[in-house]
């Protein structure tokens, strides 16, 4: 294996797992654990195909196995019963923690689609791929994680005004 072939990948690996883990320490083992993971099953991989969308894939399975194993574990703290350690909180922008904020509203498959789409820009197909659904899902996905970004970032008022119910007469 060339590991420069690998090297080149890690960015997006961070990126992505940053997203999806949703602090930086869980985020930097999924990586490693990704890297083991790509290391250990190297000739699973078929030359000629994308290796960053090979790389994402094993990633998001691994990211989704430590969810279930997680919540099967008796023995585990609960993440709201563990203070977040101290940020730089003053160094981010309002609405940059308004966007964190909404995207950590989404649930997990709405979020995983939108940042391998919008971030990531994987096409719908590939995106398809290394999550294992079909394309229809990932479009669908996407437009509601992209309705409820808007929704969220808009703020109450304007989800009450776009809101059907307020046409309902009681």
């Amino acid at each position: 294996m060339g590991v420069e072939q690998i090297l080149a990948h890690i960015p997006a690996l961070r990126r992505y797992a940053r997203l999806l883990a949703g602090d930086a320490a869980r985020a930097d083992d999924l990586v490693q654990d990704t890297l083991e993971r790509a290391c250990a099953k190297w000739s699973l991989w078929q030359g000629g195909t994308a290796l960053r969308g090979w790389l994402l894939s094993l990633m998001h399975n691994l990211h989704l196995n430590q969810r279930r194993d997680w919540r099967h574990d008796e023995g585990h703290a609960g993440l709201d019963d563990v203070a977040e350690p101290a940020t730089d909180n003053q160094a981010r922008s309002a609405e940059r923690m308004d966007l964190q904020r909404a995207l950590d509203t989404l649930p997990e498959a709405m979020r995983e689609v939108l940042l391998l789409v919008a971030l990531e820009e994987y096409s719908y197909a590939e995106a398809a791929e290394i999550l294992g659904v079909p394309v229809g899902t990932v479009m669908s996905r996407l437009h509601r994680a992209r309705e409820r970004l808007r929704e969220a970032l808009a703020g109450p008022a304007a989800a009450a005004r776009a809101s059907p119910l307020h046409l309902v007469k009681r």
